[in-house]
């Protein structure tokens, strides 16, 4: 038997753990992230085919914990990559075989709980029961594709470090920006960072005591 193809119970109860609680959401995730191996060929995702399966998240919501919880991919094992596409949709691949599929939750999946369970009041229990049973091809839609992974994109070691000419911190696996005067620099440098230092802060550093230093950044 598969170890991806544990109990759903047992797969529901570690993502449970991972996620902090459960619901039809995690089950539908779980499914996805079961059937997605199964297309590529993973069986063992944890031991025996850890170094094989990559899987592109499109939604920063329960499906990347089942990935994590299921599989044991990790971000930090570069296992897991994240595209913030805000879609219930997941790309599996073996970089083995090279195999890849793109699973996808159907928008009538949401309504399909009503339609075969109006007796169940409840629409936690409904949508459970549903996602339980109903069929694969009633909750997903499966697309063959390929995806091109760079060298510097693939688990393992880094492969390269540079630091950036302006703010001096290292930047690894090639996202760099070399410019045509041949200075490299940090994505943040060239195109803006997610964060703006407040007026008036202060960076903290170490001076030759190991004592904290507050230093204007003015």
């Amino acid at each position: 038997m598969s170890k991806i193809l544990e109990p759903i119970d047992d797969l529901l109860e570690q993502h449970e753990l991972t996620h902090g609680n459960l619901c039809p959401g995690s089950l539908l995730a779980v499914r996805m992230v079961v059937l997605g191996c199964a297309l590529v060929g993973i069986e063992d995702p944890r031991v025996a085919d850890r170094n094989k399966l990559v899987v592109w998240v499109e939604i920063d919501r329960w499906l990347a914990d089942a990935v994590e919880s299921v599989t044991g991919a990790r971000l930090g094992k570069r296992t897991l990559k994240f595209l913030d596409y805000g879609k219930l949709a997941a790309t599996f691949l073996n970089v083995d075989t090279g195999k890849a599929v793109r699973v996808v939750a159907l928008e009538s999946s949401r309504g399909l709980a009503d339609r075969r369970h109006p007796e169940i009041a409840d629409k936690y229990e409904r949508q459970m029961r549903t996602y339980r049973e109903a069929a694969e091809e009633e909750l997903f839609e499966i697309t063959d594709v390929e995806v091109q992974v760079r060298e510097k994109d693939l688990p393992g070691h880094p492969r390269s470090r540079v630091i950036c000419a302006k703010c001096g911190e290292g930047v690894s696996d090639g996202r760099e920006i070399k410019l045509p005067d041949r200075i490299t620099l940090c994505r943040p440098c060239v195109y803006g960072s997610y964060y703006q230092p407040r007026p008036s802060s202060f960076k903290r550093v170490w001076n030759e005591r190991a004592e904290t230093v507050s230093v204007s950044i003015q």
